[in-house]
C-alpha cells in the first residue's frame, strides 16, 4: 500500500522504518528537516521536502491510499482535510480533543477511514482500557495512568523532554475529559494529584487532557466514574502548576515552551508506564482487574529508541496493518476503543507492547 508520511521527527523516523521494512508499504515522507529526509532516502525510501504550508503537499497526495500524520497537534485538522480530498484513509497522533471531534464530523460521510488518536495516550491505552470492560457486567470504575518519564531524572522538575513540548503542553492546559457518577463532566488540568508506587518507585499522577480518547462518549451510561491521568515522579505537577498559573504562563504558552527547549535536554533513555483498573460487577462478585507494563528504551542496530518513540510509533503502525489486514472497518470514523487488544498485541507492530514488563508490585 502507498502511505504518505507527513512528519520526519522523533516519532514519524520510527514509522517511516516499521512501515518500509515490513515490505508491504511504499512510503514517501514529507518534511521540511532535509538532514532527516536525506537519512531516510539513504534507506530506500521516497521523500519529499516541504515548504512552511501544509497546503503544500495536498497535489502530492494523488496517487497515495493512506496518510499517516506524525505532525503537531494543530496540523490535524487540516491533514484530515486534505486526506478527505485526496480519497486517503487517514491516521495520526493528535491528543487534542477539538481536533478529534473536527476530524470525526468531516469523517461522517466519507468512503476512506478517519483514525485519529492512534499513540500510546490517546490510542493503546483506550485499547486496554475497553478491552477490560468487557467482561463486566456492569462498571464502577475505570482509572487510565500513563508516564513517559526519564529513567535517570536529574532536574527539579524531574523530567526530561521525550516527545513533542507542544502536545506536553497542550495537555497540561487545556480541560480534561471525564465521567463522575455516570455523567461526562470536564476537570480542570493539573488537578487530581495521587500518589501511589510502582516496584519501589514513587510516582504522582494527575489530570491532563486528551488521554481518554473517544471513551467517555462510549462509555457514558455504562460506568459510574472514569479518569484519565498522567504519570510523573513526585514534584513535577506543582511546580508545573506555578510555572502556568502564578507566573501565567498558561497564558504565554510560547514563551514556555522556549523555556522547557533552552532549558530542559531531551533524553532517548527513558520508560513509558501503562497502568490501568476497572472494577465493577461480575457473576455477582465485586472485582477489579488490572493491566500494567512497563516498556524500556531499546537499541536496534545503531540506534537508540526512546521507549516513547517505541510505543507511539508501534501504534500508529499497527491501526495501519490492522486496516491492510482486514481486521477495521474501511470508512468512516474508528475510535481507539474499536481495535480488538488481543488483534493488536497479536499484529507485528503492537507486539512491541506484548514485550513489555508486566508489573507486579503496584500499591
Amino acid at each position: 500500500m502507498k502511505v504518505a508520511l507527513l512528519g520526519a521527527g522523533h516519532i514519524g523516523q520510527r514509522i517511516a522504518r516499521l512501515l518500509h521494512a515490513s515490505g508491504d508499504y511504499q512510503v514517501t515522507v514529507f518534511d521540511q528537516n532535509a538532514r532527516a529526509l536525506a537519512e531516510l532516502a539513504a534507506e530506500g525510501m521516497d521523500t519529499q521536502a516541504v515548504g512552511e504550508s501544509i497546503e503544500a503537499i495536498a497535489l502530492s497526495l494523488a496517487g497515495q491510499q493512506i496518510v499517516v500524520n506524525a505532525l503537531p497537534y494543530h496540523l490535524a485538522i487540516s491533514a484530515a482535510r486534505m486526506a478527505l480530498q485526496a480519497g486517503c484513509h487517514y491516521f495520526d497522533l493528535t491528543e487534542d480533543v477539538a481536533a478529534t471531534k473536527e476530524i470525526k464530523h468531516m469523517a461522517a460521510d466519507a468512503r476512506t477511514v478517519f483514525m485519529p488518536q492512534c499513540g500510546l495516550a490517546p490510542g493503546f491505552i483506550g485499547i486496554v482500557a475497553h478491552h477490560l470492560t468487557q467482561s463486566f457486567d456492569t462498571l464502577q470504575e475505570v482509572k487510565m495512568r500513563v508516564g513517559a518519564l526519564p529513567e535517570f531524572p536529574t532536574n527539579a522538575l524531574k523530567y526530561n523532554l521525550t516527545w513533542s513540548v507542544d502536545g506536553l503542553i497542550n495537555e497540561y492546559c487545556h480541560p480534561c475529559e471525564a465521567i463522575r457518577d455516570g455523567k461526562a463532566i470536564e476537570v480542570l488540568p493539573l488537578e487530581g494529584l495521587e500518589h501511589f508506587s510502582v516496584d519501589g518507585i514513587e510516582y504522582e499522577a494527575f489530570n491532563t487532557s486528551g488521554g481518554l480518547g473517544t471513551l467517555c462518549e462510549t462509555l457514558e451510561g455504562r460506568v459510574r466514574n472514569l479518569d484519565y491521568k498522567t504519570v510523573r515522579y513526585p514534584g513535577h505537577r506543582n511546580l508545573m502548576q506555578f510555572l502556568l498559573r502564578e507566573l501565567q504562563l498558561h497564558s504565554d504558552q510560547e514563551t514556555l515552551k522556549d523555556m522547557l527547549r533552552r532549558s530542559m535536554p531531551a533524553t532517548m533513555q527513558d520508560v513509558v508506564l501503562v497502568f490501568v483498573t476497572v472494577s465493577g460487577m461480575k457473576k455477582g462478585s465485586f472485582l477489579q482487574e488490572v493491566f500494567a507494563r512497563k516498556i524500556f528504551a531499546e537499541r536496534s542496530g545503531d540506534r537508540q529508541l526512546s521507549a516513547i518513540q517505541i510505543t507511539t510509533a508501534a501504534g500508529i503502525c499497527a491501526a495501519v496493518d490492522l486496516l491492510r489486514e482486514g481486521k477495521l472497518p474501511t470508512s468512516g470514523f474508528i475510535p481507539q476503543e474499536r481495535v480488538r487488544l488481543p488483534d493488536f498485541l497479536a499484529n507485528r507492530f503492537g507486539k512491541a507492547y506484548e514485550k513489555a514488563r508486566q508489573v507486579h508490585t503496584i500499591s
